[in-house]
């Protein structure tokens, strides 16, 4: 029995090894199939899948206008609380007071990527981004604030 389970080990082995070099023989033979991309020495070239979730943004145009209302939309739908939106009261040329948002405050080091936050804005002021490359050394760089300073809620927006 002992002899019969070593030449069975022996023979499987060879058989995987051979599958192997018979993979590795096709993309030596036809390197244009290689779909392993070389990181980080084609960080100029990568190209990510359009499904691909880096972090949650928000969206500013060149008049560093947003799009967000403070609703809290995202802050609710968030099920590990990884956003939280603090607003404020602004007064209306009509002299009415209309939440605002404050600051829009996005712990990365908490987030799942899981889109709810995204699915839920009833504005599309925010979207996942494509960056993938969040580690530093200090946990608290992960803590960020999403609104630009200065910016504002743009027109027609409610």
């Amino acid at each position: 029995m002992f002899i019969k389970d070593y030449i069975k080990d022996v023979y499987n082995a060879v058989r995987s090894l051979l599958t192997g070099m018979k993979t590795t023989g096709k993309y030596f033979i036809r390197p244009g199939e290689i779909i392993t991309q070389q990181y980080p020495e084609n960080r100029e070239q990568l190209h990510l899948p359009e499904r691909f979730k880096g972090e949650v943004v928000m969206i500013h145009d060149e008049n560093n206008e947003h799009a967000c209302t403070g609703c809290t939309a995202c802050e609710l739908a968030c099920p590990n609380a990884t956003i939280k939106i603090i607003t404020k009261f602004d007064i209306t040329p009509e002299g009415k007071k209309k939440k605002a948002l404050d600051t829009f405050v996005y712990h990365l080091e908490l987030c799942t990527l899981c889109n709810l936050c995204i699915i839920a804005c009833p504005t599309d002021a925010i979207k996942m981004a494509q960056t993938f490359e969040h580690s530093v050394y200090d946990r608290s760089q992960l803590t960020k604030k999403l609104n630009q300073p200065g910016s504002k809620i743009k027109e027609g927006v409610e």
